[in-house]
């Protein structure tokens, strides 16, 4: 096999948690008495972090910065609590993920939601076979910076070359060329095929069994 490892997004690539996300973010919004989004603008909002997400819904170009670390802080705490009502695999998903456990391929996760949480979901709706599963811990490691994404290829002892990262977004798309690894956009996600061809997405995957015929 040409490719050793295939590295996830998580939202938007493996699981559809845009509801939760959005309920969460919009009690934050009331709350205060601010405008609060539908799931489809919500799609638009995630992919860079919490914190980024907090400043694209609040209602100020620029908000403050005590504004944003509050309404940060109770997000986190609501959507800890609420992460997996509504949040399920995408179709298919379940499915593919059976398949690649019967390869010779290291599976992993490395998502921009923070790293508790990714954890928490990864391990309450998916099979155990993502090794490791990472999250953000570091605001200025996020996506697309490549940093992390390197040093769990060297944790893997596979070459940036050998793998296959799937994501949804630009910042996916971005992250893989960065790092060197292969990048592979997914149509059912969170943002439009367009935008992936855009930032670089060598091959778009309309259902999760696709990505077989890759390897």
């Amino acid at each position: 096999m040409k490719y050793k490892a295939v590295i996830f997004d998580l939202d938007g690539t493996l699981v559809n948690s845009i509801r939760d996300i959005a309920d969460a973010m919009n009690k934050v919004l009331k709350a205060r008495n601010y405008n609060t989004y539908t799931y489809e603008v919500y799609k638009t909002f995630v992919g860079s972090g919490l914190k980024k997400l907090v400043i694209r819904a609040l209602p100020s170009e620029h908000p403050k910065a005590e504004d944003v670390e509050a309404c940060v802080v109770e997000m986190m705490q609501i959507y800890a609590d609420n992460c997996t009502n509504k949040t399920a695999p995408y179709d298919g998903v379940i499915d593919l993920l059976e398949e690649l456990k019967k390869l010779p391929l290291k599976v992993s996760i490395l998502s921009n939601k923070e790293d508790s949480l990714t954890k928490k979901v990864a391990s309450a709706v998916l099979p155990n076979i993502f090794a490791p599963v990472l999250g953000l811990k570091e605001e200025a490691l996020k996506k697309p910076n490549p940093k992390v994404a390197l040093q769990l290829s060297e944790g893997l002892g596979i070459n940036p070359e050998e793998i296959i990262y799937v994501g949804d977004s630009d910042v996916d798309m971005q992250l893989a060329k960065n790092a060197g690894f292969l990048p592979v956009g997914v149509s059912w996600g969170f943002r439009s095929k367009e935008e992936l061809i855009k930032n670089g997405a060598a091959r778009i995957l309309n259902t999760p069994s696709d990505l077989l015929t890759l390897l």
